[in-house]
């Protein structure tokens, strides 16, 4: 699916390959070798509190689903579409999610961008994606303006009128993020068009939901009008509401803006085309540019959604490559070392889908090899049942990774209108976690025979352009596959205006009710910080070190992210394949990893089975094995990565960026290290980093979610409080600031589909007074859709799918840091509109207008951050992390409406001077060096292939 905001916030996601990102650190143990306190330490099933909600349909088919929760001053707006990329008209692909962007400009009623300026600017936020099989669009806002936004949503159903100007602008945004999710990432190509063409045969699944160059070109507004009139109607759409809200006074305000709209008559045309059952296994052989390590993939023909197998099949692809302990991680990436990364998918949508597995190779490792492994692990499946604890181990991670998504208004939303779309009923949300529980091993073994036959898989080489074959065919863009033309609906001229013509007013604000941390120092210095914040079965337990990547020696960058890492890889009594079973049979995901200030490990489970996980967090972080294999095999992977990131223009831009600007000083390198530095760290590096910097009284434990102080407080007392102090002072955490030259770089990368621009300079440091103004002056710069550099780039130019900026205070002083993807041939234009908009920040104040949204953005973005259990601990360990009191949790708010148009105007000029920012642009250097050296004469030119991310002047 692909979302509507910015690259910053709303990524492009098919869900078919839903792993590909995420499935970095799967570890995996066959049934036979599980060990035997796995399954004792699991108990009782981890439980998932039921979605209470109402449902009503409206006379004009229009559905209504809404759950009440008087916890939260928020509320959740989305409507779902019963319309995706596979009803995209013929040489349309990419249509309907063109259309989505389409949705976010103007109405009867209401002016282009009008729905950033009913939610981001309250304090709210909206986005939407389009997926294979439906679209659905969704806002968070403050309780007190749901009646607005049931207006606005209304009046996107009933009346969209785009002009030719918003038309055009948008069409470019969206080649844009082709390009950025599709061209430019090495696997673009492979995930988004060459498993999809090979996959399906006549089905329009077989066409990327993001389409291609050429439809989008040859698209029309005359095709946007019809397709609103076609789809885009009540009896085709589930409303869904659910936050702080009054159920009668909702039931009215629906039957006001919703009940007066009317379907047309004509019926609704559907997809009935069905992919014909596969005659033979095929081999597909493709070819990318910057492809840095050979990939594969194998599918297979998959049931729909709701079929009865499908239970068994989600858990299959969770016994094959969910959490740390699953099959193909353990066979490939961990024993084998045949790949950096693999993935499995039960990709089971409204028709029938796919279920696959695939993998990106290892260094040296080729497809053939990849396939083999994969196939192997699939024969496995078949032929021995799965363990009863590696069975129970994946119904339980899979309940409890749900019930964390679960977690926010959105999330509850979200499971309600995919399962009312993609299986049939709002209420399969409630009923799969039953069905779940009820697959057996037999079940699983059965599916896998039925639907894996060796002799109906299609496999998907992928492959680096260099080893092309002449004559070899270039993957497809997906635009031209055949489908069944189906008819639209005739344009009609809108219905006249009707009031209100003007959104309602917003109602009385619901009041925010906070969580009260409490915090304990114990006799070893280990600090300790609680907060209750969660009606739902979870908590987070996080232990954070003041020691980050800042603490690197010089030539060892990563090594503080690698020492993070290993903890999770082998500690106490337990091998790193006997931690991952044990915490995944607890429905835990251990985490572990350093920022540039402090390194944690974090474990999110149920207060059942808290206990147990933080026994496991504590061997992690006081007795890690730091075994000389798991350094090697980290290592491997690490590099691997690398090969992978070097090969994507934003990672190049950002690393290179932050280089740039701290070089010669603690934060001027890689944070998780480069090829040559990782190559250096030894045993005795991360040993002696653990020693220096691992202990009580330089630690932060935060405990959030469904636990009382009392209860936390005891806990730690009985893991930690035995952690011994040692007798030495801890070393100097300062972090000084180096001399700073600004630069001009390029990083060339030819044949790369987009150029990641990049402008950054130092900026201050957490602890500096005008941190709140800082936060305020990025907010209006590059804050979120509607501040300035997306409104000039994307917005009026329609130059990238998303620009923004950051601000990163740290112990010593932190970056502001701007970036934009764009077309090669604008990346000089960019430039100069990131570096204009820089400098009209210290030009001239703000409008109290533009001042106040961007303000209720920040404040609105902290309280949703804050409401997970997740987030409220990073951000507890933060402050602590930073020595910032506690109390700027009930702070933050009033301390963002505080700040003036003149303090933000005033620290611009004197902190954000654009003369003296560093530019960095990587992309296809031919395309637009020329015009960039125009401007700047002094640019360095630097070839990818020739990067030195360890050396100050970068080759």
């Amino acid at each position: 699916m692909s979302g509507k905001g910015s690259s910053m916030a709303g990524p492009f996601r098919r869900p078919p390959v839903k792993r590909l990102i995420v499935c970095l650190a799967a570890l995996v143990l066959s049934s036979a070798s599980l060990p035997a306190r796995a399954a004792e330490a699991t108990g009782a099933a981890v439980s998932l509190p039921p979605i209470k909600f109402t449902t009503r349909i409206l006379p004009n088919g229009l559905k209504v689903l809404s759950v009440v929760d008087r916890a939260t001053p928020n509320v959740t707006v989305q409507v779902w579409y019963g319309v995706g990329a596979k009803d995209d008209p013929a040489g349309r692909s990419g249509f309907a999610h063109l259309f989505e962007h389409m949705m976010f400009k103007a109405t009867r009623d209401m002016p282009a961008e009008e729905m950033d300026r009913l939610t981001e600017d309250v304090g709210g936020m909206n986005n939407a994606s389009t997926w294979d099989d439906l679209t659905d669009y969704f806002e968070v806002v403050p309780a007190n303006h749901l009646e607005t936004l049931l207006w606005a949503e209304a009046e996107r159903m009933s009346s969209l009128d785009v002009d030719d100007a918003n038309f055009k602008s948008e069409r470019a945004v969206v080649e844009e993020e082709l390009r950025q999710r599709v061209l430019a990432d090495p696997y673009g190509r492979f995930t988004q068009l060459a498993i999809p063409q090979a996959s399906f045969q006549i089905h329009p699944y077989r066409r990327p939901p993001i389409g291609s160059i050429a439809d989008l070109d040859s698209a029309t507004i005359n095709d946007v009008k019809a397709f609103h009139a076609t789809y885009y109607r009540p009896d085709n759409a589930v409303l869904i509401v659910a936050g702080n809200f009054d159920p009668a006074a909702l039931n009215a305000w629906v039957d006001r803006y919703f009940g007066p709209i009317q379907p047309p008559k004509a019926v609704l045309p559907r997809v009935t085309v069905k992919d014909p059952p596969r005659k033979g296994p095929k081999t597909v052989t493709v070819y990318g540019p910057n492809v840095p390590l050979p990939a594969v993939a194998i599918t297979w023909q998959a049931p729909a959604a709701a079929d009865a197998d499908a239970p068994a099949l989600t858990l299959l692809d969770a016994l094959l490559s969910n959490g740390d302990a699953s099959r193909l991680y353990q066979s490939l990436v961990y024993r084998g070392q045949m790949a950096q990364q693999v993935f499995s998918s039960a990709d089971l949508r409204q028709q029938p889908g796919l279920f696959y597995v695939g993998a990106i190779l290892a260094d040296g490792k080729t497809p053939q090899m990849g396939e083999a492994a994969l196939l192997g692990e699939i024969a496995k499946i078949k032929a021995k049942p799965v363990g009863a604890a590696e069975l129970d181990r994946a119904k339980t991670l899979l309940i409890a990774q749900t019930l964390r998504a679960r977690e926010t208004l959105d999330g509850r939303g979200f499971a309600l209108g995919q399962a009312y779309w993609i299986e049939g009923s709002a209420a399969r949300a409630n009923d799969d976690v039953a069905k779940l529980q009820a697959v057996t091993a037999a079940d699983i073994q059965r599916v896998a025979s039925k639907y894996l036959p060796v002799n109906r898989r299609v496999v998907i080489r992928y492959q680096s352009d260099s080893l092309r074959p002449p004559g070899a065919p270039d993957v497809g863009d997906g635009g031209s596959a055949k489908v069944v033309a189906r008819a639209l609906t005739p344009v009609q001229a809108p219905p006249p205006p009707s009031e209100p013509k003007t959104p309602p007013a917003p109602g009385a604000a619901v009041q925010t009710v906070l969580p009260t941390p409490a915090e304990r120092t114990l006799p070893n210095g280990l600090r300790v910080i609680v907060a209750r914040s969660s009606a739902l079965p979870l908590v987070n337990a996080t232990i954070t070190v003041a020691a980050g990547g800042a603490v690197d020696p010089p030539g060892k960058a990563g090594l503080a992210d690698v020492t993070a890492t290993l903890m999770t890889q082998g500690a106490g009594a337990r091998t790193a394949s006997q931690m991952a079973a044990d915490i995944e049979a607890l429905g835990g995901e251990l985490s572990a990893g350093a920022t540039w200030d402090g390194s944690s490990a974090g474990v999110s489970v149920t207060p059942a089975k808290l206990e147990p996980a933080l026994a496991i967090l504590a061997d992690a972080v006081r007795r890690p094995a730091f075994a000389q294999d798991e350094l090697d095999r980290l290592r491997k992977r690490t590099l691997d990565s690398l090969k992978v990131s070097l090969n994507e223009p934003s990672f190049l831009a950002r690393s290179l960026a932050a280089e740039s600007v701290f070089a010669g000083g603690p934060y001027g390198h890689v944070l998780d290290g480069d090829p040559t530095s990782l190559a250096s760290i030894s045993r005795a590096d991360v040993l002696a980093l653990h020693q220096t910097w691992y202990r009580p009284d330089n630690a932060i434990l935060t405990l959030t979610g469904d636990i009382t102080p009392d209860a936390g407080f005891a806990l730690a007392e009985k893991l930690f409080g035995d952690w011994n102090r040692p007798d030495a002072p801890l070393p100097s955490l300062a972090v000084s600031q180096p001399s700073y030259r600004p630069r001009v770089i390029v990083i060339d990368l030819p044949g790369t589909g987009q150029a990641a621009v990049s402008v950054s300079l130092p900026a201050i440091a957490r602890s500096d007074p005008r941190f709140y103004v800082a936060s305020v002056a990025n907010g209006v710069l590059g804050g979120g859709y509607s501040a300035r550099l997306n409104q000039e780039v994307r917005v009026k130019r329609g130059l990238s799918y998303g620009a923004g900026s950051a601000i990163d205070p740290r112990r010593g002083v932190g970056p502001l840091a701007a970036l934009a993807q764009t077309k090669n041939e604008s990346a000089a234009e960019v430039v100069d509109l990131m570096l204009a908009e820089l400098g009209k920040l210290g030009a001239a104040p703000a409008e109290p207008t533009e001042l106040e949204a961007r303000k209720a953005a920040l404040v609105g973005a902290f309280g949703r951050r804050i409401e997970t259990t997740a987030g409220l601990s990073g951000y507890l360990a933060g402050l602590a992390l930073q020595g910032v009191d506690l109390g700027d949790l009930t702070h933050y708010s009033p301390s963002v409406d505080a700040v003036t148009a003149d303090q933000v105007e005033g620290f611009a000029k004197a902190a954000l001077d654009p003369s003296q920012a560093t530019v960095v642009v990587a992309g296809d250097a031919k395309l637009f060096e020329t015009k960039l050296r125009q401007r700047f004469p002094d640019l360095q030119v630097i070839a990818a292939s020739a990067l030195d991310l360890d050396r100050p002047g970068l080759k």
